[in-house]
């Protein structure tokens, strides 16, 4: 392998410094072991670049653990674990303790509050999947390690997996469309994806371009568009999208500017009009991409 056939958005280099795992793949002047730090913000959003005014890549969410391989200017060069990610985080989003993940958000959202009571004013707001250490759980709410609490009914043990990532997804239907997002405030297609599949316990890169290559098998699609069925995933050149059924796709896209559900061959033919074709569909085989728990 050669350094320039590693992907830099999930491999840590650039001309200053690599990650210590890198060393003999790649050349830099200083390799850095790294240092394990956990997101305690809601999210934070993964930048390509040190600068606030620089793109979104992905969002880090409550509770994910990531490499920290360089700091400054309350800037960290990092990688997140659960995906590989590389990107700039805000130092004061991230925090040297790590709890270890017990639960995780199973609802769309919830909130933490500091007192098990829903009127006690919340200090934030989580997202599906974020990792929580919780100490005690109630019928009504659970108590997580900082004395902060949840309502109980909005978390699931970590390796307690929804069944359907289809309906993970289609619960999303109107959330607004935010390049780089992965939460109900805002989500790309491919976080979409990505959400959906880790909720059912599958492991799922975060670029349509990373999950057409590792997600599912491929399957036929004829020229009529037939043969499809619930939890297909449609690949297009840098879009992605899940079939409710035989007809009807659900994506997030820039399009409608939401999360949407329309017939597949309508969404065919406005994307092939900016030139784009499909470029394949996956299916998932039953167990796969199982995450290890």
């Amino acid at each position: 392998m050669t350094e320039t056939s590693l992907d830099k958005r999930r491999n840590a280099y650039r001309s200053d410094l690599a990650a210590e795992v890198l060393r003999g793949k790649v050349s830099a002047p200083r390799f850095a072991r790294g240092e394990a730090r956990q997101v305690i913000a809601a999210s934070a959003a993964l930048r390509a670049a040190p600068d606030a005014q620089a793109g979104w890549t992905t969002e880090a969410l409550f509770g994910e653990v990531v490499t920290v391989y360089d700091e400054r200017d309350g800037w960290a060069w990092v990688q997140v674990a659960s995906d590989d990610y590389v990107g700039y985080l805000p130092t004061a989003a991230l925090s040297s303790q790590i709890r270890a993940a017990t639960h995780r958000v199973s609802a769309l959202g919830t909130a933490l509050y500091p007192l098990p009571d829903i009127k006690s004013c919340p200090s934030l707001h989580l997202s599906m999947n974020a990792a929580l250490a919780v100490a005690e759980t109630g019928p009504v709410f659970a108590r997580l390690e900082d004395g902060r609490n949840v309502p109980s009914v909005h978390i699931a043990e970590r390796n307690c997996f929804a069944a359907d990532f289809v309906a993970v997804a289609e619960a999303f239907v109107g959330a607004p469309y935010l390049w780089g997002g992965k939460t109900r405030l805002g989500l790309d297609c491919s976080g979409l994806l990505q959400v959906a599949l880790e909720a059912t316990g599958k492991a799922c890169p975060r670029d349509s371009d990373m999950q057409q290559a590792e997600v599912g098998e491929a399957v036929p699609l004829d020229a009529g568009l037939g043969g499809l069925r619930r939890g297909d995933i449609v690949f297009w050149k840098g879009h992605v999208g899940i079939m409710r059924d035989s007809e009807w796709l659900l994506h997030a896209n820039a399009h409608h500017m939401m999360v949407a559900t329309e017939p597949l061959h309508e969404a065919v033919a406005r994307i092939l009009s900016t030139g784009a074709e499909i470029t394949s569909v996956k299916r998932l085989a039953p167990g796969a991409l199982a995450r290890a728990v």
